[in-house]
């Protein structure tokens, strides 16, 4: 073949080029797998045309570069690789080494999927499903997800046990969710895993539901999945399924609480300052509770206002605690209502106002919170006709959704 190679054949140029990738039959050489599959590329060699671009895309035995992979990529395509026909709709897809543009990474897509590659046609069903370079189309997404599911692609075999699962541009179909969420877990994908571990948590018979929902909570989990972490922390916590385990809940909130999950970090926050699984610690209580309420978590900010009221792992700041019980109070947490309410007739972080706690205090009570003698200790002072003006304005407040109760 080396002799074919040097003798500038193009098809001998490119199976050197894929042993020297992979080090079969030759000691393993990017660059000259390179050199190999540039030169048959340079004749026009669709198949080499593609490794060479992949090469630069991937950054495989070379430097990476977008541009370069896109110039080999497209000329591969072009002459009907589907392979490549996939990799520059990729590209196209997002944006590198070309002006992102949705409607050619769907042509491409579709060029490649006609072919039957499994993973542009899941591509071209996700496009087809959220309108993305084309108009969406519920059918023809379904239509698509099929053919890469029947494939084998754990992907489209997510995405057609979801849209069952959901009822999303189909008749919901529970069993059909299960068939295909399974199929896709059972290949590794930790989105279709957590998703069945849901399907089974959710199921009418509870015992079955959890013993099978926590396998995959912990496959999902394993594997990274924050949102899986997260649950599978819940039930340790709580003995939802498996016997109660504070460290256990302390170790999976952890992990998805350093992958950015808000609710995993409130979690967190709230066995640190409990001493639940781990060492009570107000200061790291409050760490983690700032970084779920920097996220918009409402139980965190509710709970790092009561650490600044309290001075518990902060410098006691009365301002700060007001400012983080409005935020809390603003998305309709009842407890951060009330003590907003309880701070206004106070006057501590804010400026005193009996009519603002009064109304504060009056949505807590209809957000569920039981506080009725409060209510009765803020109207001790005013007049019949000061408590019906101030009935008269809560009522206001209440329609837009709180936003005049400022």
């Amino acid at each position: 073949m080396l002799k074919y190679a040097e003798q500038n054949d193009a098809v001998s140029q490119n199976k050197m080029g894929v042993m020297y990738a992979t080090g079969d039959g030759v000691m393993q050489d990017y660059q000259q797998a390179e050199i190999c599959f540039r030169k048959a590329a340079e004749q026009g060699y669709a198949s080499a045309q593609y490794n060479l671009g992949h090469m630069y895309l991937t950054g495989e035995g070379v430097n990476q570069d977008y541009k370069k992979a896109a110039f080999w990529t497209k000329k591969s395509a072009v002459q009907g690789d589907a392979s490549a026909q996939y990799n520059i709709g990729l590209m196209y897809d997002n944006g590198q080494g070309v002006v992102q543009n949705y409607k050619e990474a769907f042509v491409w897509y579709k060029k490649s999927a006609e072919q039957d590659d499994a993973t542009a046609q899941s591509e071209l069903g996700y496009m087809y499903d959220h309108g993305k370079g084309v108009t969406q189309d519920a059918n023809k997404a379904l239509f698509w997800y099929e053919r890469s599911a029947e494939q084998g692609d754990s992907t489209a075999q997510t995405h057609l046990g979801f849209k069952y699962d959901t009822g999303k541009g189909v008749f919901q179909d529970r069993p059909k969710a299960e068939f295909w969420y399974k199929k896709a877990a059972e290949q590794g994908s930790s989105t279709a895993q957590y998703n069945l571990a849901i399907l089974y948590d959710e199921a009418e018979d509870r015992l079955k539901g959890n013993d099978q929902s926590i396998t995959w909570y912990k496959k999902a989990a394993e594997q990274g999945h924050v949102s899986a972490q997260n649950r599978l922390g819940v039930m340790y916590r709580d003995a939802q399924g498996v016997f109660q385990d504070d460290k256990q809940a302390a170790k999976w909130f952890l992990k998805a609480a350093e992958n950015g999950n808000s609710s995993a970090q409130f979690n967190l926050a709230l066995m640190y300052n409990l001493g639940k699984g781990i060492i009570q610690d107000q200061k790291e209580a409050v760490v983690w509770n700032k970084k779920s309420a920097k996220q918009g978590n409402s139980f965190a900010q509710n709970n790092l206002a009561l650490h600044y009221l309290y001075g518990e792992g902060v410098t006691q700041d009365y301002k700060q605690a007001a400012t983080l019980f409005k935020k809390a109070a603003d998305q309709g947490h009842p407890l951060a209502q009330y003590q907003l309410g309880l701070m206004y007739e106070a006057g501590q972080g804010l400026t005193e106002n009996h009519i603002l706690a009064y109304l504060w205090v009056s949505l807590a009570k209809d957000s569920g919170a039981d506080i009725e003698n409060s209510l009765s200790v803020i109207t001790a002072h005013m007049t019949a006709q000061c408590i019906s003006e101030i009935q008269a304005m809560y009522r206001l407040c209440v329609e837009p959704n709180y936003t005049n109760a400022d």
